[in-house]
């Protein structure tokens, strides 16, 4: 029996006339890792950013369950680990010292903290680069050290924007059985990718993305009933023939102001360390 974690209902967002979604609703189940697939505009930053409430629906809501109650996203945030498209880490702190810093604004104890963070660097062959500072690693490492600071606090949902970006393929590998492994624990993954090859290795359902609609939710063997194909990617192309619209423009000034807010909570202990 699927037991629900996050309800979205009905919603768009529009950035002043551009719809960069339309009524979409999706219902997001514990135990699972949905793949998130479109290509660039089809609004899947977009809706990464609504279900972390970094955003607010223009119409529609967006809801966390916990034992059948429900909550707007915004106020359990500290429930999420997020993997955005910029790892945003400080680069004159090591890479344990960066994953800290997020997991003492969640409030965990460090002992804990750092068994978690050893167990994930193991898995990603990273155990000796966590008291290396950030400052010099490659846009692969950097994404490695960004994966374990959004689960060392211990997440009911992870929420993965391209998270094998920039990595190669050994590395891609090690991060995809790391997310497997943590929905074969129970964990809930949300994965946000371009490449449907990716989705298809590692997740339970698909959800399709294309210009800000919903165009299919289901298992790779659902979509291909659906279709009538054979094969996944010419199922995708069936659902998503019409012509793919310019990538939406989003406000990022108010962005801004609203991860400023969010992490506002934090110690000014590192005022003034770069970031990158």
């Amino acid at each position: 029996m699927n037991t629900p974690l996050l309800v979205v209902d009905e919603v768009s967002k529009n950035f002043g006339d551009i719809d960069a979604l339309s009524h979409v609703s999706i219902e997001l189940n514990k135990g699972e890792i949905v793949g998130l697939v479109g290509g660039n505009g089809a609004g899947k930053t977009t809706l990464l950013r609504l279900l972390c409430g970094v955003y607010r629906p223009s119409q529609g809501t967006v809801r966390f369950v916990d034992d059948g109650k429900n909550h707007p996203v915004d106020e359990v945030r500290g429930r999420l680990g997020v993997v955005p498209e910029s790892t945003g880490l400080y680069s004159r702190l090591t890479a344990w010292e960066n994953i800290r810093y997020h997991t003492r604004i969640h409030g965990r104890d460090d002992k804990k903290s750092w068994a978690r963070t050893v167990r994930f660097a193991n898995a990603l062959d990273i155990e000796n680069e966590l008291h290396r500072p950030t400052r010099g690693f490659s846009r692969g490492m950097r994404q490695k050290i960004a994966l374990i600071r959004a689960i060392a606090h211990g997440p009911d949902l992870l929420l993965l924007d391209e998270p094998t970006a920039g990595l190669d393929v050994t590395s891609a590998r090690k991060v995809r059985d790391l997310v497997r492994q943590l929905g074969d624990d129970g964990g809930t993954v949300i994965y946000s990718t371009h490449m449907l090859s990716e989705a298809q290795r590692i997740c339970d359902r698909i959800i399709i993305l294309h210009n800000g609609t919903v165009r299919a939710d289901g298992s790779p063997d659902e979509l291909l009933e659906q279709t009538s194909m054979d094969d996944l990617e010419d199922a995708y192309i069936e659902l998503t023939s019409d012509v793919a619209r310019s990538e939406p423009v989003e406000d990022v000034s108010k962005l801004s102001g609203i991860l400023t807010r969010i992490f506002s909570r934090s110690n000014n202990q590192f005022q003034g360390v770069e970031e990158e």
